[in-house]
């Protein structure tokens, strides 16, 4: 029986290029955005790939949406039994000129999301009895160690990276679940690279700061996120895999 994954910010970047590669990898794919555009050429981009998908729109920091959408996709495929929690918000600003609503906007979409989206799933699988379901979740070394310009995100991501392990426990003893989670490092042709890199030179910086001396790609992240959810990865549980070059082992943040 084909499996079905649901991607949250899978209109563009790394979202987009997992979403395109599980469909190839036989998956029915599920990507929710918020943009209504970009929705409708990531449908268009989805059907010249064989196999079953569909696209919602929707905003994981309203838990009710979150609900709606796992309930469409268990109507429309039977069931769901992963999900890729990679939609995100990040912006550079010093910590003490950071606004409350800057912190909350950034807090409410990585984190609450996040918790949002998992909580969400695990009512599904309790509903249809799923066993061995998954979730992914994607994070970034700033998580366990400084994201100095990037305080919510960072603060954020160490709560996810938490929050994988604790449910990897969790939902591994009761639902034989597995979760795990991604941590890339510069990654091309995404928008959160985009906004960290402020000049040229401080995206040449960063590259230097890459023992492998260049960035990832989406697809590279794709492949990553294809095995983790494959059966080839069925004992991996709680881990994080940073997939950076060698980045952050270099001690050079963003």
């Amino acid at each position: 029986m084909t499996k079905t994954v649901l991607v949250t910010g899978g209109t563009s970047g790394m979202g987009k290029a997992m979403a395109l590669t599980l469909k190839k990898a036989g998956w029915n794919v599920v990507v929710t955005g918020r943009d209504a555009d970009r929705l409708h050429q990531m449908d268009i981009a989805l059907q010249e790939i064989q196999g079953e998908h569909a696209v919602i729109q929707m905003d994981v920091r309203d838990p009710e949406a979150c609900m709606a959408a796992v309930n469409q996709t268990r109507h429309r495929f039977g069931r769901l039994e992963a999900l890729i929690n990679n939609a995100a918000g990040n912006f550079i600003c010093p910590t003490d000129e950071l606004s409350p609503n800057g912190w909350k906007t950034v807090i409410d979409i990585v984190l609450n999301g996040t918790f949002n989206c998992s909580h969400a799933l695990v009512k599904g699988w309790q509903e249809d009895g799923v066993s061995g379901g998954q979730i992914l979740n994607i994070v970034a070394s700033y998580a366990w160690q400084a994201g100095p310009g990037v305080a919510p995100s960072a603060a954020a991501k160490a709560g996810v990276l938490n929050l994988t392990r604790t449910l990897a426990v969790e939902w591994g003893y009761k639902y034989q679940a597995r979760i795990n989670a991604i941590s890339p490092g510069p990654i091309e042709r995404t928008g959160g690279a985009d906004k960290l890199a402020m000049s040229p030179e401080h995206a040449e910086r960063i590259r230097r700061n890459v023992p492998l001396g260049r960035f990832g790609t989406p697809e590279e992240i794709a492949d990553l996120a294809t095995w983790m959810l494959s059966d080839q990865a069925r004992y991996l549980n709680g881990e994080c895999i940073a997939l950076d070059g060698g980045h952050w082992l270099n001690k050079q943040p963003f």
